[in-house]
């Protein structure tokens, strides 16, 4: 199949299930405002998130990647009233741009857009003895995935799940040669992952309108 076929499979399953109103939808499209325009995640996969959010019963969630707040959005409205969604932040101009659309969609009081270098506002959050988090969604730079994993661990509780978008990279992830910071990074989580005896896991590969990727699911043991 090619990818415009993935593309339109993705179109149709959106127009059956997922149902967004104005303020996610703007949040969506508000993205072309950010430095990274276009690398959200989808409405299917915020719908999935969404999902996860209420299968776990999850309150506390911790966000690495905010860009323009979608996905923020749709797991802290899935939480519900009392839920705090803490998403880490590098650049101001996203930052700005995530916060207007969290107080357009009414969550300004559970979501907190926290400032920084993600790992740095990790390393506060462990400082600081924070609260163990019920779910934690990593989505930023992935060369910087070991570190976000070993501070989401220190960060979760048993039964925490960890999920850590991007991880197949139109199949790069299998290539042991590659000098892509993004893969090796990639490929150096995955091998935490498999040696680490706390965390159960499984990887499932995707197709879709931004082509061929994949995401890792992790249980905190």
């Amino acid at each position: 199949m090619s990818t415009e076929q993935w593309a339109e499979v993705d179109t149709y399953l959106v127009e059956k299930f997922i149902d967004e109103d104005h303020a996610l939808q703007s949040a969506r499209e508000s993205s072309g405002e950010t430095l990274f325009p276009g690398i959200d995640v989808t409405p299917n996969m915020g719908a999935f998130l969404g999902m996860l959010v209420q299968i776990t019963a999850s309150t506390r969630i911790l966000e690495i990647g905010t860009l323009a707040g979608y996905s923020a959005i749709w797991m802290a409205r899935s939480a519900g009233p009392g839920a705090q969604v803490v998403t880490c932040e590098l650049e101001k101009t996203n930052a700005d741009v995530a916060q207007k659309n969290i107080e357009r969609a009414g969550l300004a009081d559970r979501v907190h857009v926290m400032l920084g270098a993600a790992a740095d506002s990790m390393d506060a959050l462990i400082s600081q003895g924070a609260e163990p988090f019920d779910l934690v969604f990593i989505d930023a730079d992935k060369k910087s995935n070991p570190h976000y994993l070993d501070a989401a661990v220190q960060l979760s509780r048993p039964g925490t799940v960890i999920i850590i978008d991007n991880t197949v990279r139109s199949g790069g992830v299998v290539d042991a040669s590659s000098h892509d910071p993004d893969i090796i990074g990639t490929r150096r989580l995955m091998d935490m992952i498999s040696a680490d005896s706390r965390l159960t896991a499984t990887a499932l590969q995707t197709v879709g309108a931004k082509g061929w990727d994949g995401f890792t699911l992790v249980r905190v043991t």
